[in-house]
């Protein structure tokens, strides 16, 4: 936001001091799409300049810096590092408590072994307890009152504790199987997934490149705080930014004949003296007028004074054809329509044929101009402006 701003202020803003001071021209009045017909503006930038602000996810003090004010990077390398006390020792409790899970996971299995060891304890008395009661229940029923019934009662008792101490040892056992089964594992993949968004965040503190490219105006030291909204530490220029795409602007009147393949020439102010080839290869299909905007308050249609433009996208006819072209600079362009197949067609009435003819003559015009301008740019912008 902050270069687009900065590239209002040398663009837009003097093409308009320049038009409605110097030249005494009004909106609405000399001011018009008709009065720049099939041309852009000299506030339009020319060079598609992509600057990528370089921004920590989350708000940090730096740590350490790897790189200078100015300086080529490849994709990957770290910029700079953010203070990661906190995210370490979150990463270290995390780390512990995958360490715990898998200690409970080791002491849940002994004591499911241990819970089947005594089952194995508990079935053996319940057998010991059950043989007695049988032994003497025949004593009993061959010889009637040589076994008193009271033992026979407390054995009968003995039996039904000896089963009881089998059903808990296997509830043990079964939640010691589903401790190892299913509790625990669950519980590790928790702590794996904590560990793990911990280890993410301890990343984040390496700001790292994200394409090859180039860093400009890295102003940044250690100590220096960095967040999202308040403080870049500076710009990253990916390799070839705004070497191989023009960007331009045309008016609204525009849209029905604006399409790709349409020929086009360009001359920059930092390439002067020089007309370059062109070819539209895209066209958005839609205007940026500010409709729309997340807030507050609705919009009213009459505070957009500013009426959008068609935005087309064009590459160089020829190779090299933006060679010394400084990525970013403002440049004047028009894009000719071809009506010659028109012309020729017998079908075409000779109304409609004189009108074309004019159309054409239009764009003869306008390439005239454009390198009349491409020739006195230079003495305006050095001899004219004072500079």
């Amino acid at each position: 936001m902050l270069e687009l701003l900065l590239c209002s202020l040398v663009t837009i803003l003097p093409d308009y001091l320049f038009r409605r001071y110097l030249q005494g021209k009004r909106f609405g009045k000399e001011i018009t799409f008709y009065s720049v017909w099939y041309e852009l503006r000299w506030g339009i930038t020319g060079c598609l300049m992509l600057t990528v602000p370089i921004l920590p996810e989350a708000a940090g003090r730096v740590a350490d810096v790897n790189v200078d004010f100015s300086a080529p990077v490849k994709k990957g390398d770290v910029l700079f590092r953010l203070d990661s006390s906190k995210q370490e020792a979150a990463l270290e409790t995390a780390k512990r408590r995958v360490a715990e899970v898998d200690a409970s996971l080791i002491s849940a299995r002994a004591d499911l072994v241990k819970a089947e060891a005594q089952i194995g304890e508990a079935k053996a008395s319940y057998q010991l307890a059950k043989d007695e009661l049988d032994t003497k229940s025949e004593l009993q029923r061959r010889n009637p009152g040589i076994v008193p019934q009271r033992d026979i009662e407390k054995l009968r008792v003995a039996l039904d504790q000896r089963q009881a101490g089998i059903d808990a040892v296997s509830a043990a056992k079964e939640s010691a199987a589903l401790r190892v089964s299913t509790l625990l594992p669950a519980e590790k993949a928790s702590a794996e997934a904590a560990m793990a968004e911990a280890q993410v965040d301890l990343d984040k503190t390496y700001i790292r490149a994200g394409v090859d490219g180039r860093v400009e105006q890295f102003l940044l030291r250690k100590g220096d705080v960095v967040n999202q909204m308040m403080r870049p530490a500076g710009v990253l220029i990916p390799e070839g930014a705004g070497r191989r795409v023009l960007q331009a602007g045309f008016g609204q009147i525009e849209a029905q004949v604006m399409k790709p393949g349409m020929i086009a020439e360009a001359t920059c102010i930092s390439k002067p003296w020089a007309i370059i080839p062109l070819v539209v290869t895209g066209v958005q299909d839609y205007i940026a007028a500010g409709q729309f905007r997340s807030g507050e308050q609705l919009i009213d249609p009459q505070s957009l004074r500013q009426p959008g433009t068609i935005l087309a996208f064009l590459e160089p006819l020829y190779s090299g054809g933006l060679e010394g072209v400084t990525p970013g600079s403002s440049c004047i362009v028009n894009a000719y329509t071809s009506n010659h197949d028109l012309i020729a067609d017998p079908k075409t009435g000779a109304l409609r044929g004189f009108a074309l003819h004019v159309v054409d003559a239009t764009g003869l015009v306008h390439a005239l101009l454009l390198r009349v301008q491409a020739l006195l740019l230079p003495v305006k912008t050095l001899v004219l402006s004072g500079h």
